[in-house]
């Protein structure tokens, strides 16, 4: 019978207290405080039909202490991703309900005395924060519970600080303590059987990669051309598609599609392809790619092999650029088993993203036929960095976005994609949608923050913790 995380994750909060590691590495969480801050953005972003036009970040800061008695401070940030993670609900109600949940999650965390590394601590706490989130659907009579990947997004930041300070403790970036030096547990305890004896440092890598591509964001509202702009923001950042490309040496464009209407759907990818390639031959670059991005929103797998066809008729060039497509239909795999995409990944990587939350959905969608996997940040250092390790078992495709994360979650974000093998690219939305939410991180970051020639320097990415050191 197949071991399934969800499975582990019961066991382990069942019986909390058989957690331990050695007094060097070991660490409990002492204390843990919350505060938000909230931005309007520069430019509405519209993706999966909703508009999006504000986001609140939640901050976490938490102490921790190790077995031998020294302590250490952690930060974590995360935007409250409503839209995107619990979308069936106004947007009010969905925010205050995360807000409302993480309030419950701090003294989850605080007063759990849980002990161990890290990703032990957020394994044996997930089922706590999992039946917060009922009891708070409960509470505040949501009409649809709080789901699964709301949960994540909402907890993200709270294991990001743990990480983050299980690092400082150590003096070492995090990435240097997912080895046997630190955890006491191979594979094989946090995923399946077939991963016995592998141990996480196996799929992370200790040092960050020096740089990365850096992939920009092109709207379903954003404008392509001169002739789109109605009227210009005029705050002195680019606002057309060929002016960001200039202005940050593009190669690298996610294309935000509405599953809908296909006329459009292909259109807006040749006009892109068009405009792309006017700029890109202006700049003598013969070399960039694209990801597609439906947002779940495609009605069936059809739909998409019809617009790929489609596509391929029209720009074959601009088809043959798709570096991947990601998460077409809906989320819920189990109700969609008809729309399996083994036809699909036969010509470009499908990836999933908002049908990930645990091992036993990357389990469901490999055997639906995707082919890669998006690791977020917003899911919790310790799921991914797990998921990471399950994909590259599994010979899938892997690439790492943000959730329009700025500032800390930004570094966070990057500092993944540098220490994951075979993510390709990095994603900085916020650049684009909420830079007032940057500013204060530029001076310090200005290779994560400030892009010329389309890559991000992610190998300045070493100090302790997760890196983001004010």
């Amino acid at each position: 019978m197949r071991t399934t995380r969800r499975q582990f994750l019961i066991s382990s909060c069942a019986a909390p207290a058989l957690l331990a590691s050695p007094p060097a590495t070991g660490i409990r969480v002492e204390d843990v405080s919350i505060a938000y801050e909230d931005y309007r953005y520069r430019s509405p972003i519209k993706f999966g039909g909703n508009v999006v036009e504000r986001v609140t970040l939640l901050n976490v800061t938490c102490v921790i202490r190790a077995n031998n008695g020294r302590i250490a401070h952690g930060f974590g940030s995360m935007p409250l991703g409503n839209v995107w993670s619990f979308p069936a609900l106004p947007y009010e109600e969905t925010i205050q309900a995360m807000k409302a949940l993480a309030a419950r999650i701090a003294a989850i965390t605080k007063n759990a005395k849980v002990t161990g590394h890290p990703i032990d601590i957020n394994i044996a706490l997930e089922p706590a924060y999992l039946e917060a989130a009922a009891e708070v659907s409960k509470e505040l009579k949501l009409t649809i519970p709080i789901p699964k990947l709301c949960t994540l997004v909402t907890f993200s930041p709270f294991d990001a600080a743990i990480h983050d300070a299980y690092g400082k403790l150590h003096g070492v970036s995090s990435y240097h303590t997912y080895g046997r030096e630190f955890l006491t547990k191979d594979l094989g305890s946090y995923l399946t059987p077939e991963f016995r004896g592998d141990w996480l440092d196996r799929y992370i890598t200790p040092e960050p990669k020096e740089r990365m591509p850096l992939y920009h964001l092109v709207g379903a509202l954003d404008p392509i051309t001169d002739s789109d702009v109605r009227k210009r923001i005029g705050d002195g950042l680019p606002e057309t598609l060929p002016e960001w490309i200039r202005y940050n040496g593009l190669t690298h464009l996610k294309i935000k599609l509405n599953g809908s209407d296909l006329k459009w759907d292909v259109d807006r990818v040749v006009a892109i392809d068009r405009a792309s390639a006017e700029t890109q031959q202006a700049r003598k670059v013969t070399e960039w790619v694209y990801s597609l991005d439906f947002n779940e929103k495609c009605p069936n797998v059809d739909y998409l092999l019809a617009f790929l066809k489609n596509l391929k008729e029209i720009t074959p060039a601009g088809f043959a650029r798709i570096q991947y497509v990601e998460q077409p239909t809906k989320r819920d795999l189990k109700s969609d088993r008809a729309n399996v995409m083994h036809r699909v990944a036969q010509m470009v990587p499908v990836v999933i993203d908002e049908s990930l939350v645990d091992l036993e959905s990357l389990q469901l969608a490999r055997e639906m036929g995707y082919s890669g996997v998006a690791l977020k940040a917003c899911k919790g250092q310790s799921q991914v960095l797990l998921m990471a390790a399950a994909g590259q078992k599994n010979k899938m495709f892997l690439c790492v976005q943000d959730l329009t994360c700025p500032g800390a979650s930004l570094i966070h974000s990057a500092g993944l994609a540098a220490h994951v093998p075979g993510v390709a690219a990095i994603e900085s939305n916020a650049r684009q949608y909420v830079p007032a939410a940057n500013a204060k991180w530029v001076s310090n970051f200005p290779g994560i923050f400030e892009i010329r020639d389309g890559f991000m320097r992610t190998g300045t990415l070493t100090g302790p913790g997760l890196g983001a050191v004010t």
